[in-house]
């Protein structure tokens, strides 16, 4: 029995955070009570090994079933799970003497750790896929470990092929490449230092810089980097991808995954000594049939993220051959073929220079799920139990009329280039609020296009597979267990139904894990802007700053001195003043979006020389003629409601101190805003500021001091701003809040699900097409600062 085989033994486990790993772990600890286990799990930057454990793998819910049956199942865990910190990734492993004693007290070793995507760029895949069994392999000699080394690889080693394909080692498939994986590491590793050192070019670099800036605007320096390096970083990873992509087809493996795992076994093969290996090849694993519970699932594996696009009616056509079969094999059924693999230890006469044993798990050469039955199945599923849009109506999906790959991939990326277009086209334009939001939508279609030319591009490849993978050492293994056996670790795919397990199992278990909509009418309780508002107004909040400019009024600097400079005008020359304003707005408008504080600086020259109690009392009459009729009524509520709440408000902003302290004083606790000097003993306006104007990262810096000197914490503040030129704000505080958002910050708020509010002017409000006020025969501030100046 394979319970009885596995009694005694200590099982050293790699990949145990994946999906296979803890399906692994649960069917041990559950089905073989006398086993103990080592996990080796590479730390995360903020958890150790043992941690990640804890929170990875023993609270998934594949566990739930066994904390049923256990009383004590955390004791369990610790009496028979060590965790040892360690990466396959790297030459050594990483082990430290805990690691490596416990590896050489181990009698199995079960790799299972993988780079399991697709597009994973080719140095990672070649780095823990290719290498990683072979590392094993040597850290086992290095420790004197007589272990059996039971290595986890993929049916699709066998690469685009046609007709059968055998349980036989790679090196001997006919018509097969003949690669020394050797040169494939070493070009690897070559391909991403060229790479890094191509993105660090100066061209590069000024490409990845005006990127940043299309994308986040005047945002200041430490954003704008930090963006550009993150750029550089995705372009460095998408060209490894390509390299990758382009490098396994032209050697006849659909992708990096299928090459480095077929190069992998030739590694083994070569490295391993007199090391016994058995490799276990499954084909595409999905959710669980039976064990530990029907539908199981960890994460989306490769189908799950094409359905739900189906579902959702973003996916019109995919490619593939109707006659072609889709090998699936459920989860339970790999993890029972590969605890087969580990009880009947290592197979007399391949622990030498011959081939290791290899079983293939897969279904399509005895119980063949046919591409266009499984289509058939999903589409009449969907159309029984449709999900469901934002206003609560049915989403009816298409019926696939199996086109090639190359007219979905051509479709698809003109969609994309289309959509891509308008997209930067509607970022010139000076659309806010709902307008804003609209366009951030159009980002949003452009990013489920893509995610649909991805999907076509990563898969499409295996939809069209016409390999038959043979299964006659599974099923051999199988034709000698016996009746409990074949009942607590079955591995026979003739048992599937794929209707039941489609319709039954699988897809349900699909809509619950993607958290997508699938019931009908409007949502019942409250909105998610209603939730997040709550979260932003709740007492425990500590400190609300905000911006003024478009986000307390619809007005903005150039407003202020527009008013400022005409109100003493006649009405002449006010449109005399009018006029030159226009001709300067190009200019401007480039200088705001290229520094906010040269921006404010060169209006704030304008102010040399102008009287000072002149300005000082304009300044009052600015805030009722101006300010006020331009306020958000909204805006002025919501800070009145954090006061209420005992929130401490500060006010920050561009604005001259002038302007807004003596009228907006009262409003808030205090204000952050810019000032300026004073010449002639203090009777007329300098034109310098005394101090950098607070924008971008001066706003993150000035709120952060304020927080520090009141004893306030960011993580309690809430923030709220019109501009991507205000992330660094933003990004501050635990609670932002777009308002009225231009359209980048409309787009990066939606990304991040950060609460949006659009408030609107007070109406009947006068809306003259110049700046108006009471025309005086007193001298305009501005013909006074010209007569100073001369």
């Amino acid at each position: 029995m394979i319970a009885d085989a596995l009694t005694g033994q200590r099982i050293f486990i790699t990949g145990s955070t994946g999906f296979l790993g803890t399906a692994l772990v649960e069917r041990l600890l559950r089905c073989a009570p006398g086993c103990d286990l080592v996990l080796l799990v590479r730390p995360g930057r903020r958890s150790s090994a043992a941690q990640r454990v804890q929170r990875e793998v023993l609270r998934n819910d594949a566990f739930d079933r066994l904390r049923h049956e256990l009383d004590d199942f955390d004791a369990e865990c610790a009496r028979r799970i060590q965790v040892v910190a360690g990466d396959v990734g790297v030459d050594g492993l990483r082990l430290d003497h805990e690691g490596r004693e416990a590896l050489a007290s181990c009698h199995t070793v079960i790799h299972a750790a993988a780079a399991v995507a697709f597009d994973s760029p080719l140095d990672r895949a070649v780095e823990v896929n290719l290498l990683g069994p072979s590392r094993l392999a040597e850290a086992l000699h290095a420790v004197g470990a007589v272990a059996h080394l039971v290595s986890v690889s993929t049916c699709y080693v066998a690469g685009n092929r046609r007709g059968r394909a055998p349980e036989i080692p790679v090196s001997d498939t006919p018509f097969g490449p003949d690669v020394a994986w050797r040169d494939e590491v070493t070009a690897a590793r070559r391909a991403r230092a060229d790479t890094e050192a191509e993105s660090r070019t100066p061209d590069r670099l000024h490409h990845f810089a005006k990127r940043a800036r299309a994308e986040l605007g005047a945002a200041g320096v430490p954003l704008l980097a930090n963006k550009a390096e993150k750029l550089r970083e995705a372009w460095v990873a998408d060209t490894m991808v390509e390299i990758g992509r382009a490098r396994a087809r032209a050697l006849g493996w659909p992708d990096a995954y299928a090459y480095t795992k077929a190069l992998a076994e030739q590694a083994l093969s070569e490295t391993r000594g007199d090391l016994p290996v058995t490799i276990v090849r499954p084909s595409i694993i999905e959710s669980a049939l039976a064990e530990p519970r029907p539908g199981w699932i960890r994460g989306f594996r490769m189908a799950e993220p094409v359905i739900i696009t189906y579902a959702r009616g973003l996916l019109r056509e995919f490619p593939g051959i109707p006659e072609g079969v889709v090998d699936v094999i459920p989860v339970d059924l790999v993890v029972a073929a590969v605890l087969d693999a580990v009880a009947r230890g290592p197979v007399p006469g391949t622990d030498g220079p011959s081939p290791p044993p290899i079983v293939q798990v897969a279904s399509g050469s005895t119980n063949p799920l046919h591409y266009r039955h499984l289509v058939d199945l999903v589409h009449d599923w969907f159309s029984q139990h449709p999900l469901y849009d934002a206003k609560g109506q049915p989403i009816v999906v298409p019926r696939w009329t199996f086109p090639g790959r190359g007219r979905v991939q051509g479709q698809l990326q003109r969609a994309v280039k289309v959509i891509d277009v308008a997209e930067r086209s509607l970022a010139t334009l000076p659309l806010r609020g709902g307008q804003a939001r609209w366009a951030a939508g159009l980002e949003e279609r452009r990013g489920d296009a893509a995610r649909a030319l991805g999907y076509v591009e990563l898969y499409g490849a295996y939809a069209e597979t016409e390999a038959v993978f043979g299964v006659d050492e599974l099923l051999a293994r199988w034709s000698t267990l016996d009746a409990t056996d074949r009942a607590t670790f079955c591995f026979d795919p003739r048992v599937i139904d794929w209707d039941a397990y489609v319709m039954s199992v699988h897809l349900p278990s699909v809509v619950e894990h993607a958290r997508v909509r699938a019931t009908p009418g409007g949502r019942s309780g409250r909105s998610r802007t209603e939730r997040l508002r709550q979260r932003v107004l709740a007492p425990e909040r500590q400190l609300a700053a905000f911006d003024l400019e478009n986000t307390l009024i619809a007005s903005n600097v150039v407003d202020s001195y527009a008013w400022l400079a005409t109100r003493r005008l006649n009405p002449v020359d006010r449109a005399r003043f009018a006029l030159r304003a226009l001709a300067e707005g190009p200019s401007l408008l480039a200088l705001d979006r290229k520094d906010r504080g040269d921006f404010l600086r060169h209006f704030y020259r304008k102010f040399e020389g102008a009287p000072r109690a002149q300005l000082e009392e304009d300044a009052t009459e600015l805030f009722t003629w101006l300010l006020l009729t331009k306020s958000f009524p909204a805006g002025m509520r919501r800070v009145r409601h954090h006061r209420r709440l005992g929130h401490r408000t500060v006010l920050i902003t561009g604005a001259l101190d002038v302007v807004v302290e003596r009228n907006l004083g009262p409003l808030f606790d205090d204000i952050v805003c810019a000032r300026m000097g004073t010449v002639d003993d203090g009777r007329r306006w300098s034109g310098e500021l005394l101090a950098a104007p607070p924008t971008g990262e001066a706003r993150a810096q000035a709120m952060a001091d304020y927080a520090d000197a009141e004893g306030l914490r960011l993580e309690e503040a809430v923030a709220y701003a019109d501009s991507a030129s205000d992330l660094p704000m933003l990004e501050a505080v635990g609670f932002p809040v777009a308002v009225n958002p231009e359209v980048r910050l409309a787009a990066i708020a939606r990304k991040r699900g950060w609460l949006v509010e659009l408030w609107s002017k007070a109406p009947g409000g006068p809306r003259p097409p110049l700046p108006i006020g009471p025309v005086t025969r007193r001298t305009s501030f501005a013909a006074a600062a010209d007569s100073e100046r001369r």
